[in-house]
């Protein structure tokens, strides 16, 4: 009966078209950063950048259709040249299965501002030049419903290919790591992260052991749904300048569910 009640739950969340990985990641209650099951994150992207004739990865993204992708808008220079790299694991070597795409054009939040970080709306659309062929190594996030808010201790996961700790070296393979939601009220006070912390934010993390870090910007929070879906319900936005793993300065990402309805209008309009 279980393997009936299993299979009918893969069928209905695969013809969702969203957030259901050909390879399972490996999930489990254990906290720190940790190299992922090869491809199990199949939304992930790297923006990179061009400089004296190669590619540097800057910053995560979320494939979140065949040729859209969701990153952070503090990510973006109109002075760079970028290219999106998806169906990644090892950034080190080439892997086959794996593309390279030029953005067509890049759409920041238009209330983002540079210089006041912690106002919020540091999101971002990359529209891709060609849109790209889903595989077991490509598959596009699901959005969250709108406007939902995640419980306190939630269990999600951050992705990308930041730093392992503060002024590290940045890792070639994938990286996920455990973090707890902090809902608001907690995360908001004076010996958290104050009024730094807006409502279109979520905070996860901030026990002082693990966290996203400095090249993990752009990235998601997966959350996994109740129907087994993988949800991005977060950008990694900013953290602590005293390090990446400080006690009560949890990662603060920007809350993609406040913002469906902008996200879907620069698509309908691009």
């Amino acid at each position: 009966m279980l393997e009936i009640i299993f299979a009918v739950l893969t069928l209905a969340t695969a013809a969702l078209g969203c957030g259901v990985p050909a390879y399972p990641p490996a999930v489990s209650r254990v906290v720190g950063g940790e190299d992922v099951r090869p491809y199990s994150w199949p939304w992930q992207a790297s923006l990179q950048y061009r400089s004296s004739g190669s590619w540097y990865h800057t910053c995560g993204g979320t494939l979140i259709a065949s040729n859209w992708v969701l990153t952070a808008a503090h990510c973006i220079s109109s002075s760079r040249t970028y290219r999106v790299y998806l169906g990644k694991y090892n950034l080190g070597v080439e892997e086959e299965g794996s593309i390279a795409i030029s953005p067509e054009k890049i759409i920041v939040h238009e209330k983002w501002n540079a210089n006041r970080l912690a106002n919020g709306y540091d999101i971002a659309l990359i529209k891709l030049a060609e849109p790209v062929t889903f595989s077991d190594q490509i598959q596009p996030a699901c959005l969250p419903p709108d406007q939902s808010i995640l419980a306190s201790d939630t269990a999600c996961y951050v992705t990308g290919w930041g730093r392992l700790q503060t002024n590290g070296a940045l890792p070639d393979i994938l990286q996920q790591a455990l973090l707890l939601v902090v809902d608001y009220a907690t995360c908001s006070q004076s010996s958290w992260w104050g009024s730094s912390v807006k409502t279109n934010m979520v905070c996860a993390g901030g026990d002082g052991i693990t966290s996203s870090c400095n090249g993990d910007s752009g990235g998601p929070l997966n959350c996994q749904a109740a129907d087994g879906t993988w949800e991005v319900h977060g950008i990694v936005s900013f953290g602590s300048s005293l390090g990446c793993n400080y006690y009560r300065k949890p990662s603060v990402f920007t809350r993609v569910s406040e913002f469906n309805s902008w996200i879907q209008e620069v698509i309908d309009n691009n």
